[in-house]
């Protein structure tokens, strides 16, 4: 009888995690999700569900204590911007502080365990402050810092993976997902037929979310500790693409209003050779994305 590997998965209730817990379900590992708060859904998914504050140190010991995980993935944290400006000290405790009590009870516990920690393309290079954006990035990364800190002193098997924009059916902060929102409320709700947006010529790299998971498990298999994996779909866009097939997509004629039309390129366009390399690439283009987004945000409506 083949022992399914046990798969810790944080921030189980949010976009990523929702899509993570059913991928790796159906991939045949054991999966612990871990959140504050669950769904009403979530417990028919036939995972052991687990709530933990990860701000909180002792919640997080007992937590590692109880379930001994041999894969974590960790995806919780605070991933609006916005929000980092109000409240810098929240996202740094959400980002950075859940970070290290996670690395350093798996190290008390079971050092064997292999770890990705999720960082973001808003990361910037430490050595060039003058780089650096806003709080949330400050706050990203500073998180991976801990984590290459920890596999580095304590000899742990942790990595590191560096997302772009991800987009796909579910809720998120990105803004693929309020602007489809917006149109589907357009189509479904009498809403004003008007889709505001604040430079239709910033440029972003986008890759289903869906895609990003497969990217995981191959890290988790064979990806090397200490090292940075960049997942992106190498194909960067103007918000411009978006709102055009937005409205190829969409049943309702809307204008689209903007505040600016600089060239934007706020984002580093990274490359995911080493995953290529490892046998990984995109399957879901973006056209089929944007779809199933705005599907989702229909359903929601009805």
């Amino acid at each position: 009888m083949t022992i399914k590997p046990k798969l810790m998965i944080t921030g189980a209730n949010g976009f990523t995690g929702i899509h993570a817990c059913d991928y790796f379900k159906n991939a045949g590992y054991e999966i612990i999700a871990v959140s504050r708060t669950f769904s009403k859904s979530a417990s028919s998914k036939g995972i052991d569900l687990e709530y933990c504050d990860l701000t909180n140190r002792h919640q997080v010991n007992d937590l590692i204590q109880k379930t001994k995980p041999d894969i974590l993935l960790h995806l919780a944290g605070q991933n609006h911007v916005q929000k980092s400006w109000e409240d810098p000290i929240t996202s740094f405790e959400a980002n950075v502080m859940s970070t290290v009590f996670l690395v350093d009870a798996i190290r008390k516990v079971n050092i064997n365990c292999k770890v990705i920690i999720v960082g973001s393309v808003l990361q910037f290079d430490i050595g060039e402050i003058s780089s650096l954006l806003h709080p949330y990035s400050l706050s990203k990364t500073i998180q991976v810092l801990v984590a290459q800190s920890w596999e580095l002193l304590y000899g742990m098997t942790i990595m590191i993976a560096k997302p772009t924009n991800l987009i796909g059916p579910g809720v998120s902060n990105g803004v693929c997902s309020i602007l489809a929102k917006k149109v589907s409320e357009m189509e479904l709700k009498n809403a004003d037929k008007v889709l505001v947006v604040n430079n239709l010529f910033a440029q972003r790299d986008f890759i289903d979310v869906r895609d990003v998971i497969r990217a995981y498990e191959v890290i988790f298999k064979v990806g090397e500790s200490g090292l940075v994996y960049d997942i992106s779909s190498g194909h960067p866009r103007y918000l411009k693409e978006i709102t055009d097939t937005l409205k190829t997509l969409s049943n309702v004629d809307f204008t689209i209003q903007t505040m600016e039309d600089t060239i934007e390129n706020i984002n580093i366009i990274t490359s995911s050779k080493v995953l290529f390399d490892a046998g990984w690439n995109p399957l879901i283009p973006f056209e089929k994305s944007m779809e199933d987004l705005l599907h989702y945000h229909r359903d929601q409506i009805l």
